[in-house]
């Protein structure tokens, strides 16, 4: 039996996944929105984690990292994501957070189901519909850390409150927006967060 761990934050988009999902006799699936997953992690000790790239944590990102914890036996689940081609950032995310699986979300259902069982034993799945996304993922300029603050930048933060929620002290919160705004060519923070998701890294 594969433990699932379905997040999605839209929570009728989210049930109609999971009970869909649950008519597989091999799958068992707990569903959860982004904020509560690092908990639910927990407690279920999913073999394989299946989130969508837009549910968020407190602090507006995806909790990508905090999903990928080991238990106390030292294992730890295998991350799939559900993403656009369009969204080069949050692929870029991904990647970096250590996801084996890669399902669009123009894709059939049918398609997840491949993807979860092939990511719980350990293998890569992706979508040849996003390579496109994938090849503007490599091009960004931008570091995770920096997509971080600018992540909490375009949601409204402060200096202050990003400083917070990163760990980081002011002055190290500036001097990433001062370089977010030198590599994307940009006048000020507003238009770093304008160019920035007019090219789907945010």
């Amino acid at each position: 039996m594969i433990r699932v761990l379905l997040v999605h934050d839209a929570c009728l988009v989210r049930s109609v996944l999971a009970e869909w999902l649950r008519r597989e006799p091999d799958l068992e699936v707990h569903d959860v929105p982004g904020r509560d997953a690092p908990g639910r992690v927990r407690t279920v000790r999913p073999h394989v984690c299946a989130v969508d790239l837009d549910s968020a944590d407190a602090f507006g990102v995806p909790p990508l990292a905090e999903l990928c914890v080991g238990g106390a036996d030292g294992s730890k689940p295998n991350l799939l994501v559900i993403a656009q081609a369009n969204r080069p950032g949050l692929l870029k995310r991904a990647a970096e957070a250590g996801a084996l699986g890669y399902v669009a979300k123009e894709g059939s259902p049918e398609r997840l189901v491949s993807a979860i069982r092939e990511v719980a034993a350990g293998h890569r799945f992706i979508d040849d519909s996003l390579g496109f996304g994938f090849l503007k993922a490599a091009e960004m300029p931008l570091t995770r850390r920096e997509l971080s603050v600018l992540s909490l930048a375009a949601e409204g933060a402060s200096v202050a409150e990003i400083a917070g929620s990163l760990h980081l002290s002011h002055g190290t919160v500036r001097n990433y927006m001062a370089a977010i705004t030198r590599k994307t060519g940009a006048r000020n923070r507003i238009d770093a967060i304008r160019i920035s998701q007019g090219e789907g890294w945010l």
